[in-house]
């Protein structure tokens, strides 16, 4: 077993493109550490380095306190569990996961021995005479795994193993793998593109964007602490509600369009450096579980409540998510575009701040009767209100 310290490690190809910019990232034995952001953020070139698949540019990588950076992949010591699984068709399940011992001339007897215990480990004792094709896509994953476990790497990487598993299988391997990944006890780097999938499996989760290192914390710590808008617009589902506001002069209130909250005492002294933005413009973030339906409870106090326009309500069963406007301005930067996926349909290329109405969304009690056309009444959660620089993008806290 061994730690990962990637150390100001950077990737350069010859054509001048900066995919892995000063990456400082380190791994403890047993920990899983889940890479995640949007496509072209870096975390696979990352992972690539990792197993010496790709040339490490600039910056040191330690494994054990050792550097690796010129070792080949095969003296790292570490094993790839890829998303296309690549099995071989033509093998059962105990050749696949022991094939490689069979390529390191490693005895029969201790082959079939580790093949069983990997078996057992992965819930495929009954099918070690099965091949390739007579498996679920879930039973393949878990051959694929087996095959990993079985060379006792010192280090785990998993580069998107789950996006070939339909939405149910992904939600049951991703319990497998955490519990697999605990037994077997070693330093995993798993890459993702789904925040979901890291904050649900990840010890650590570190967000990248655009080959840098956003944040990197537990999935509590980026939910409610988030760096920047990136981190804040990426990490939730829905996404955080993102508008522009104004601080009064005395600094107990922020204004949202024609709307006032109250600022209580307990929020300012979180974030002191607020006192800062006195009669200046803000990014004001409201997660969508922060808006209650003011119907549903007793009269909320002054200052605690935004009035929206329904638009659409979707019935989640345990939930409201209920679509709404808002008389207000959107924030709209490269960041926030590209941790949505709006980038994608042609987003904002720059900062901009304005228009007059903006979309937002509510998590809310089942119980509501709020419906598309009512004047909605929400009581905000003021305590958990977030502030960012508009100018920085950065978190307003100290």
């Amino acid at each position: 077993m061994a730690t990962v310290t990637l150390e100001k490690v950077s990737k350069v190809y010859p054509n001048g493109f900066e995919a892995v910019k000063e990456l400082d990232l380190d791994v403890s034995e047993g920990e899983l550490m889940v890479l995640v952001g949007p496509s072209g953020s870096g975390k696979t070139t990352a992972l690539r380095m990792v197993a010496g698949l790709e040339e490490i540019s600039s910056g040191t990588l330690l494994m054990g306190g050792k550097v690796v950076n010129d070792l080949a992949p095969k003296d790292r010591n570490v094993a790839m569990v890829f998303q296309s699984y690549a099995l071989y068709p033509h093998m059962t399940v105990a050749e696949n996961i022991g094939f490689s011992l069979k390529l390191r001339k490693v005895p029969k007897d201790e082959i079939k021995r580790k093949v069983k215990d990997a078996a057992q480990l992965l819930g495929l004792g009954d099918y070690l005479d099965r091949k390739p094709a007579q498996l679920s896509g879930g039973q393949r994953q878990r051959v694929a795994m087996g095959r990993a476990i079985v060379r006792e790497p010192s280090v785990f990487l998993m580069d998107e193993p789950l996006s070939n598993l339909d939405a149910k299988m992904r939600v049951q391997m991703r319990s497998e793998i955490s519990r697999i990944q605990r037994r077997v006890g070693v330093a995993t780097f798993y890459v993702t593109h789904d925040q979901v999938e890291a904050m649900t499996m990840g010890d650590r989760v570190a967000v990248l964007h655009l080959g840098e290192l956003q944040q990197v914390g537990t999935p509590q710590d980026l939910y409610e602490r988030p760096d920047n808008l990136f981190v804040a617009a990426f990490i939730g589902s829905p996404a955080m509600n993102l508008f522009e506001a104004m601080i009064s002069p005395t600094g107990d209130e922020v204004k949202i369009g024609a709307q006032t909250l109250g600022l209580p005492d307990t929020l300012r002294q979180a974030r002191p450096a607020l006192a800062g933005y006195r009669d200046r413009k803000v990014v004001v973030g409201i997660r969508p579980e922060s808006l209650i339906d003011a119907a549903l409870g007793a009269a909320p106090p002054p200052g605690a409540t935004l009035l929206a326009d329904v638009e659409l309500v979707e019935a989640l069963g345990n939930e409201l998510q209920v679509h709404f406007l808002i008389e207000a301005s959107a924030v709209h930067s490269k960041a926030t575009e590209a941790a949505t996926g709006a980038e994608e349909l042609g987003g904002v290329p720059v900062l901009q701040m304005g228009g007059n109405k903006t979309e937002g969304v509510a998590r809310i009690s089942p119980r509501s009767l709020l419906k598309a056309g009512d004047r909605a009444v929400f009581q905000v959660e003021l305590d958990r209100l977030h502030f960012f620089d508009p100018d920085t993008g950065l978190a307003i806290w100290n």
